[in-house]
């Protein structure tokens, strides 16, 4: 098979285009939460800190950039927070049920524990009676 013809179906199939989807969908998501964070969310968050350049803070004479890591820390930890309430919480529940699974087909024997088709009378291990 050629190159070019195993790359067509690969670039082709199904999941690949699936997957592809969800990367743009999910960059334009990502897009949407930062800015959710960083217009209505982080603002809040300044307000409520004293002094309004708690990013900007440094520590010791090397300069160590604590408000800036503290600022990406905040940051992660909402966008996680945000992601859960959308995708797990809403998405989860937007989800259909599966349909009711169907009744097994095998039951135990009260004699040995021995499984046999549902619809059997005797148990082929032991051969006790066992009631339908």
């Amino acid at each position: 098979m050629s190159l070019i013809k195993e790359f067509k179906e690969f670039a082709l199939k199904g999941n690949m285009i699936d997957l592809a989807v969800a990367v743009v969908i999910g960059g334009a998501f990502g897009k949407v939460v930062s800015a959710v964070v960083a217009d209505l969310i982080m603002p809040i968050v300044g307000a409520l800190l004293p002094g309004g350049a708690w990013r900007t803070y440094t520590a010791t004479p090397l300069k160590l950039q604590v408000g800036d890591f503290l600022g990406a820390v905040i940051d992660f930890v909402i966008v996680a927070l945000v992601l859960f309430v959308v995708v797990v919480k809403v998405m989860g529940a937007l989800k259909k049920p599966d349909a009711a699974a169907p009744p097994p087909a095998t039951k135990q024997c009260p004699e040995c524990l021995e499984t046999i088709p549902k619809a059997a009378k005797r148990c082929r291990a032991c051969t006790a009676m066992v009631a339908a």
